[in-house]
């Protein structure tokens, strides 16, 4: 017999990232983010959900480029941090003490801490259908999907041979927006 259940409950647990974006000469942010996945291989590319209402957003936005960033469990706290403060009132780095370090190819900054960084070019994006309900709240419910182009990736030399494998990953209601729609 099949029942009803959340459809996110057989999707957990998701891996967390931190997503840097803006520009490391001026203002860049950190954002926690559960809802960023593969989306083709030639070119590489992923995608990543991102609440309207968030300064992060607002970069992207603005910018057109992200960085993907892989952190490590010993970075917990400072996901937490970042997945729970606005940059519009904080700087991030500074008050977690993560380490901004210029990227490649993109005016974001990569983390020093983190072990992978994928550096994106926004090539695409979609609004998720507007929701209203009175269940939880509309203006993180309302999300852009941002599409990008991985113009660059690397990774810590143990991560990239895969000796290591200490990868962030959080449970139901992390960084991803998640509350039940059911009653």
């Amino acid at each position: 017999m099949k029942v009803d259940v959340e459809y996110l409950e057989f999707l957990w647990p998701l891996r967390t990232y931190l997503i840097t974006c803006g520009d490391i000469a001026s203002k860049a942010n950190i954002i926690a983010v559960s809802f960023c996945m593969p989306a083709a291989g030639q070119p590489p590319q992923l995608v990543c959900a991102i609440g309207k209402p968030f300064y992060s957003h607002e970069l992207i936005d603005r910018t057109g480029e992200f960085i993907v960033n892989v952190p490590p469990q010993s970075l917990k706290k400072e996901v937490y941090y970042c997945g729970s403060h606005s940059g519009r009132q904080v700087n991030k780095f500074a008050e977690t003490g993560l380490t901004p370090l210029a990227a490649k190819r993109v005016k974001a900054p990569i983390i020093a801490e983190c072990v992978a960084h994928m550096e994106c070019i926004v090539v695409g994006k979609l609004d998720t259908k507007p929701y209203d309900g009175e269940d939880i709240r509309p203006n993180i419910a309302n999300k852009t999907l941002f599409l990008g182009e991985v113009v660059e990736a690397y990774a810590d030399e143990d991560y990239a041979l895969g000796k290591d494998k200490d990868f962030l990953f959080l449970r139901e209601g992390s960084f991803c927006n998640h509350y039940k729609l059911r009653q």
